[in-house]
């Protein structure tokens, strides 16, 4: 099969691969169709990552499936789906009760199938492969990896009707969020330096936003919030911008509030001064988010899928730009210059 590898600078070429092939009897092999491009991946563009050469990476994908084992029930050869590519170990405490986000063996888990969109084929457990309605794309679905983040995040948050929340990022975690938090009969205030996102933004129903280069958002969130400050801050901006990011959402939070820390740092430690005096007296709560899992029954992917089948969410405003699997590395560089290509989710048709 064609597959993009990881270079020793951090870009992509195109080679022919082996193909994979089922380990397990109740695994699945589907054909990609739709790949998309996240934060996640932009961080690591362009860095010479020597635990990364040669690899296969991507994590956000819809696809056709071509073979399943003899002890596979839930899909058959030719079902179009949906694939979660969160798969943890298995055996751990934390994946024993569905919390396979906190797998500590997590990545390399992943990596090793699931997790490896920017190829023609990947294999998995069937409980991974998700049959999609007939009017959800592999576009739409290659954007629900990114909404069950938010959905994550909104979980932990405990967010109600009635709130009023800030979120840092207009890309697609921080438009996810948006969504789901109007759906869920809250008032949002949302932030970023990219005019083209703010105004998907308003479409999508934000009932304020911000450009923090030319207006002070803690004075918007203040206004909006009768001086008190947001109930809840969700930072959906993260990666090099966490350093600013961070600090600006204790200073939009209220007294007693809470802090959702959804963007992604980078690996290693990060130091990052907060105003720790303020955040401890003011008793304001940070939470950190990672990925996505299970709430109580219910798979975060699939309730996101349900939301969108349902109407509930949107997909095709954010949905700017489309490559082939051969033209990878322009289509890291559109999402990466954003502000110049008006990107928000770029995605490979393989």
């Amino acid at each position: 099969m064609k597959a993009a590898l990881k270079t020793a600078d951090g870009r992509f070429e195109i080679a022919e691969v082996a193909d994979p092939q089922l380990p397990q009897s109740d695994w699945v092999k589907a054909r990609v169709r739709m790949a998309g491009i996240c934060g996640t991946d932009l961080r690591h563009w362009e860095k010479a990552e020597k635990e990364l050469r040669c690899c296969i990476m991507g994590h956000e994908l819809a696809g056709e499936v071509v073979e399943i084992g003899a002890d596979v029930l839930h899909v058959a050869v030719g079902d179009r789906v949906l694939i979660e590519s969160v798969l943890g170990c298995g055996a751990c405490e934390w994946c024993r009760v569905q919390q396979y986000n906190r797998c500590p063996d997590l990545y390399p888990t992943r990596r090793a199938s699931v997790s490896r969109a920017y190829a023609e084929l990947v294999v998995g457990p069937q409980h991974k492969f998700h049959k999609l309605p007939d009017q959800i794309g592999y576009d739409d679905a290659a954007l629900l990896d990114t909404y069950a983040v938010a959905l994550h995040a909104q979980h932990l948050s405990g967010l109600s009707i009635n709130a009023r929340i800030a979120i840092i990022g207009a890309g697609p975690i921080g438009l996810g969020q948006l969504m789901l938090a109007k759906a869920s009969g809250a008032d949002v205030l949302i932030i970023d330096t990219v005019p083209h996102a703010l105004d998907l933004a308003v479409r999508l129903g934000a009932d304020r936003i911000v450009h923090s280069e030319q207006e002070d958002p803690v004075t918007a969130i203040r206004a909006m919030t009768g001086d008190r400050g947001a109930d809840i801050v969700f930072e959906c901006a993260g990666g090099e911008s966490m350093p600013e990011t961070l600090p600006l959402s204790t200073r939009l939070v209220r007294r007693g509030g809470k802090v959702v820390i959804v963007g992604g740092f980078d690996a290693g430690e990060t130091t990052i001064p907060l105003e720790w005096q303020r955040v401890q007296m003011s008793e304001i709560t940070l939470i950190p988010s990672a990925s996505f899992a299970f709430r109580d029954l219910y798979s975060e992917q699939l309730t996101v899928l349900d939301l969108l089948t349902r109407g509930k969410l949107r997909t095709q405003e954010l949905i700017t730009h489309r490559f082939p699997l051969h033209r990878i590395n322009e289509a890291f560089e559109t999402a990466q210059d954003r502000r110049r290509t008006h990107a928000i989710f770029v995605g490979l048709e393989i």
